[in-house]
């Protein structure tokens, strides 16, 4: 494994771990959920062979510290965050972009807010309930993880939103286990330490945002809407489905399911340099 370069940038309200390794062109990777820089550990090396790989920790997330704790959370902030990231590493060429959940909403941000510096995004499963017709639904929902959350404690609030993303009409068994690769499993420590700020202040903020359509619609030739193979009929699947056919765009369907990065490193980096070649 490569190591690679780390850094610390300060940005409005924070200051941010990320870190760099390989050559070419810039490729900015965007963790969702709890994970952070460490995430993409599985497929970095890999596309450090053609490109410049960069990541980072969110604010509020393992090593990027908020100069507030307990300051609120805002999709437009995060996305600031990754355009100063750009601003650093790629100040004259614009960059290849690639988000996963909750770092697929600051992509699809990023590049409305920053055309200019954004070559394409590839945006996996951006839980944007926003443009769903049954969104009502689910802002009951995050509003019922986020009371569970306050009267109850996190894993009550976790079950609330877990069961709120299977498919519908699964039952409540447990899914078969997966194997973890051996780094995915030494992250688990971080990634429960991580669990009540992305449960307090990410799920609701996040899940919350509505994109910007029309602005979408004009830059759709250099937006990528992916979904997981197995997470058919999920909660984080139909989002970029649906907004893959409002906008006349072709959905890519990466192997595995929301985690698929994680439990399909090898395939899931393939599909990824092929989508950024084309």
């Amino acid at each position: 494994m490569t190591q690679p370069t780390i850094g610390s940038l300060r940005v409005d309200g924070a200051t941010l771990h990320y870190e760099v390794r390989g050559h070419g062109p810039l490729l900015l990777l965007i963790p969702g959920g709890t994970g952070g820089a460490a995430s993409f550990a599985p497929v970095a090396d890999d596309l450090a062979a053609e490109y410049t790989v960069a990541t980072y920790d969110p604010r509020g997330m393992s090593r990027s510290t908020l100069d507030d704790p307990g300051a609120e959370q805002r999709v437009a902030e995060h996305a600031d965050d990754a355009f100063r990231v750009l601003e650093l590493l790629s100040p004259g060429e614009p960059a290849r972009v690639f988000g996963a959940s909750s770092g697929a909403i600051v992509a699809v941000h990023l590049l409305t807010a920053h055309p200019g510096h954004v070559e394409r995004v590839v945006a996996h499963e951006p839980p944007m309930v926003e443009v769903l017709p049954d969104a009502p639904r689910h802002r009951a929902l995050i509003a019922r993880v986020t009371e569970t959350f306050r009267t109850e404690g996190l894993m009550p609030a976790m079950a609330v939103f877990a069961a709120g993303l299977k498919k519908e009409g699964e039952t409540a068994e447990p899914a078969a286990a997966v194997e973890l690769p051996p780094q995915a499993a030494a992250r688990a420590e971080q990634t429960m330490a991580n669990l009540p700020y992305f449960v307090g202040r990410i799920v609701p903020a996040f899940m919350s945002y509505a994109p910007d359509i029309r602005r979408l619609e004009a830059l759709s030739d250099r937006l990528v809407l992916a979904c997981g193979d197995d997470s058919r009929g999920e909660l984080p699947y139909r989002p970029a489905a649906v907004l893959a056919e409002r906008l006349g765009s072709e959905l890519q369907h990466f192997p595995g399911g929301h985690t698929g990065l994680t439990t399909h490193p090898t395939e899931f980096g393939e599909l990824l340099r092929k989508i950024f070649r084309g």
